[in-house]
């Protein structure tokens, strides 16, 4: 059972107060979204205190071409890579002994935000003294699933390599695909929600010779589960000034009737039954979608407060979200063959489910 060895989150330098992302957007919306007033509740019933951006609030009160909000992006998304990633392999939270980057094998890295060819990775090992011999995979497009398809798939490379230390580096910077023009529902929604911030987990296989300061997850199984024909469930339209959200309202409902036999079947393959998960390690989509969770997977408030309180102080960062989740639940001291179970929902419209057992 390849494991989670060590696991980091960056916020970016501005930290905004949800009543003041919502006077914005009210100023730039001003007769231009009928019933406005009423439409901006989604600010205040989100359960969302406060968010982590990359640009100040002023800098929406002006426009930017799609071009230069790509280029913040390939320079931030850099940089934050560079700094999550040193604060992953140096960890003293999680890791007896620093590792150095040319011990790393693979690098997982995980974005939807913006677009970079080279990708980011690339850019990265620029920076950090990475082998030149290291495997690189991005993965561009999986959203709000992103960070848990990041796991899975690092798993599945260190089942193949179990000698190998692997990382999944997760960056989103949602603020620089806000749209002060677009006048829909959903990206007025989406300016209530999404935030930026960046992640990165240390995945290492069964051979690797690496010690913890605590009991870790390790990955059991992984599950994925794809729907047909729900392209416009989530993700993003792409028009000449940039990427606009798509976000349907039927998100919830969707989890209430999909997602339960998916759980069911996942963990009935495993031999698990529900009662025997401690940890459940959601990705806190919305308010709303951690109700539907609650609902349809027979869960109590107190099984998804950690998601609550990430989603309260960071929102909705889409693929870096669950990993947020995830480095909660990893510092606090666990009892070894503890069972979680990490899920993760996003564009395709996809499920991603990851059975962890906790262990020295």
């Amino acid at each position: 059972m390849p494991k989670i060895a060590s696991i980091s989150t960056y916020n970016p330098p501005y930290s905004l107060e949800q009543s003041n992302i919502e006077n914005l957007t009210k100023e730039l919306f001003h007769d231009k979204i009928p019933q406005l007033n009423r439409l901006l509740k989604v600010f205040e019933n989100g359960d969302i205190q406060t968010r982590h951006f990359c640009v100040p609030l002023e800098w929406h009160q002006s426009e930017h071409s799609f071009e230069e909000r790509n280029n913040l992006y390939i320079e931030l998304a850099t940089q934050y890579s560079v700094e999550v990633i040193q604060r992953c392999l140096n960890s003293n939270e999680f890791l007896k002994t620093p590792l150095h980057p040319s011990e790393i094998d693979a690098i997982f890295f995980v974005s939807s935000t913006g677009i970079s060819t080279p990708s980011i990775d690339a850019r990265v090992m620029n920076h950090l003294p990475f082998s030149d011999r290291m495997k690189r995979i991005p993965l561009w497009g999986l959203g709000c699933a992103g960070g848990a398809s990041g796991i899975s798939r690092a798993f599945d490379y260190c089942k193949a390599h179990p000698t190998s230390k692997v990382l999944v580096v997760c960056i989103e910077l949602c603020s620089l695909t806000f749209q002060p023009n677009d006048f829909s529902k959903s990206n007025l929604i989406g300016a209530s929600l999404f935030a930026d911030g960046a992640a990165c987990a240390l995945v290492c296989g069964d051979e690797v010779k690496l010690t913890t300061t605590k009991s870790v997850p390790h990955i059991t199984a992984t599950a994925s589960k794809w729907m047909p024909h729900s392209e416009d469930v989530m993700g993003w339209d792409i028009k000449n000034n940039g990427l606009h959200v798509v976000f349907s309202k039927s998100i919830p409902s969707i989890i209430s009737t999909w997602l339960g036999p998916f759980i069911d079947e996942f963990l009935s393959e495993q031999h698990i039954k529900k009662e025997q998960l401690a940890n459940f390690v959601a990705h806190p989509g919305g308010k709303k979608v951690l109700q539907a969770y609650e609902q349809t997977l027979q869960l109590t408030e107190e099984h998804t407060n950690i998601s609550r309180d990430v989603l309260k102080k960071h929102g909705n960062m889409s693929s870096p979200t669950v990993l947020y989740v995830l480095e909660q639940f990893m510092k606090k001291q666990r009892s070894n063959d503890e069972l979680g179970l990490l899920v993760a929902l996003g564009p395709g419209f996809c499920g991603e489910a990851i059975l962890l057992n906790w262990r020295d």
